[in-house]
């Protein structure tokens, strides 16, 4: 694990365990800001409450209000029956708000009421409803800069980032990518009733020296997609897509003819460039590769 992903955990562990009613999650699409909101949820006390969860760009702007909050009958000509909205229903647990960035400028105002007062109408109803809900909002687009372009509100934006929280990129995080890759294969295995063993050496060296724009979704996507379509035992490096077709740059004075790209100069190359990856740190190393710190040791003395 990643001294990133460490303490991401840690904060994570820390977070959960508080009284923090709102936090903030921050990332790129694809880091895992959902699993980061439910580990926070189910490591806290509120595990045995409601997760309740919405997509903010998926809800126009008409429909928002009654969504988290609930509506009357009769509030409007739809509304045949009494509805709880989101907030109502996560009473005593947490509310996640993906996208929070996409909230209308309208319907934003409401949202800053309600975490403020922690009571809310619902539509068409005269009646302050009082809610215990830790509400977790993630967004991928700068709130900040939509703040100075008039497309967020300050005074929501302050109330969310009480508690902010980042998740680092995947290529901030390079040591992280092999050991989510064999977890990913290991789910695979499952889902799909297979038996592939491993990435190939030189597989793993251009899942190392990719730049994952996608990011740990990316990344489970392609391990799914290479697991269903492979009949072999491993997953080869002529099985990954065409933006994987050129192995890192080599470092100076590496030969690259291909009578050095035996087993063995793959595996050696590879440990090296992993070896560059954690800084020379060995046992780091050894956990990556998945062996001792003798074997290590060993293989580093081999050329």
């Amino acid at each position: 694990m990643s001294r990133p992903r460490r303490r991401l955990r840690e904060v994570i562990t820390q977070l959960a365990q508080s009284e923090a009613h709102t936090i903030l999650v921050q990332g790129e699409s694809g880091t895992g800001k959902e699993l980061v909101a439910r580990g926070l949820h189910f490591e806290s006390a509120r595990r045995n409450s409601p997760f309740m969860e919405v997509n903010c760009a998926a809800i126009t702007e008409t429909l928002f209000e009654s969504e988290l909050f609930g509506h009357e009958k009769g509030a409007f000509t739809d509304a045949k029956s009494t509805k709880k909205g989101l907030m109502e229903l996560a009473d005593g647990g947490t509310l996640f708000l993906d996208e929070v960035g996409e909230i209308p400028l309208a319907s934003q105002a409401k949202l800053l009421r309600c975490l403020q007062e922690r009571s809310f109408k619902r539509v068409g109803g005269t009646r302050d409803i009082r809610v215990d809900v830790r509400v977790i909002a993630a967004t991928n687009r700068s709130l900040e800069t939509m703040v100075t372009d008039g497309t967020f509100r300050e005074e929501l934006f302050y109330r969310l980032n009480v508690i902010p929280l980042t998740i680092p990129p995947l290529r901030e995080r390079t040591e992280d990518i092999l050991p989510l890759a064999r977890h990913f294969l290991s789910e695979a295995n499952r889902t799909f009733h297979k038996t592939i063993k491993r990435f190939a050496p030189e597989t793993e060296v251009l899942l190392l020296g990719y730049a994952w724009p996608g990011n740990v979704r990316e990344l489970k996507n392609l391990v799914e997609r290479l697991v269903i379509l492979s009949t072999a035992e491993s997953i080869d490096a002529h099985h990954l897509p065409v933006q994987f077709s050129k192995l890192p740059e080599a470092r100076a004075g590496e030969d690259t003819s291909p009578e050095s790209r035996t087993l063995a100069a793959v595996e050696h190359s590879y440990i090296l460039r992993v070896m560059q990856q954690v800084k020379g740190n060995k046992s780091e190393a050894a956990k990556i590769l998945g062996i001792t710190r003798q074997t290590l040791r060993k293989k580093l003395t081999e050329a």
